[in-house]
């Protein structure tokens, strides 16, 4: 196979309601928060992990086709298990394993605030830390109604957007509308389901927009131009 194209998509992704997606508590100073959010090392602000965006796509489109499944029921990256010509895309777009699996042709990077955003959140008078907000939960015990097990989620705020971009690599052996069409489905389902943690509590709800109708479009000579 060979490599005749690569599909920038890019766009921004909004958050209409409170976005958590963790990362590790082993440093959380005494007194922080329970949960907290994941963050950049280098100037501490939330972001998306690129894993998390392509997962959350990936897992909506197999349950919308019924795919994904193995015999005995069990979610399964074996591409072998994608029955259908929707299914077998999916594996080759996302990634597959087994022995006629297929190595990725998505790459989705890791999404960053936008600089208007950072800065909107940073200075705010409103957030309960740096870029993010505190929302306390807790436990109702059904047979008489008192809260328990009260604890502290940090989220990243609604209104806060976040630069986003996809890559697809194109093989001589696809269909290059055929994966822009199955991307745009799975953002579009991802828009009317939920991003992150506590999606059935109203957390994740985002908005996503994005140059898929007339992407960049790089075919390989753009990258070899000038080679003898």
């Amino acid at each position: 196979m060979k490599l005749v194209e690569k599909i920038i998509i890019k766009g921004t992704l909004t958050l209409l309601s409170g976005l958590h997606i963790g990362d590790s508590k082993e440093n959380v100073e005494i007194g922080g928060v329970d949960s907290p959010v994941v963050r950049r090392k280098d100037n501490n602000q939330p972001y998306i992990p690129g894993s998390s965006l392509k997962g959350k796509i990936r897992s909506l489109l197999e349950v919308a086709m019924g795919e994904g499944i193995n015999s005995k029921g069990e979610t399964s990256f074996d591409y072998d298990n994608y029955s259908t010509d929707n299914g077998k895309l999916l594996a080759t777009l996302f990634g597959s394993a087994g022995n006629n699996g297929k190595p990725s042709r998505l790459l989705v990077r890791d999404a960053s605030m936008t600089e208007k955003s950072s800065k909107a959140f940073y200075d705010s008078e409103f957030t309960d830390m740096p870029y993010t907000e505190v929302k306390f939960e807790n436990v109702i015990n059904r047979l008489t109604g008192t809260a328990e097990h009260p604890r502290q989620i940090e989220r990243v705020p609604a209104g806060a957007v976040f630069n986003i971009e996809f890559v697809i690599n194109v093989m001589d052996d696809a269909d290059a509308n055929k994966f822009i069409a199955l991307l745009k489905s799975g953002i579009e389902l991802l828009e009317d389901d939920y991003l992150g943690g506590s999606g059935t509590r109203g957390y994740g709800q985002v908005k996503i927009e994005t140059d898929i109708d007339s992407p960049n479009r790089k075919t390989v000579d753009t990258y070899l131009n000038g080679l003898a």
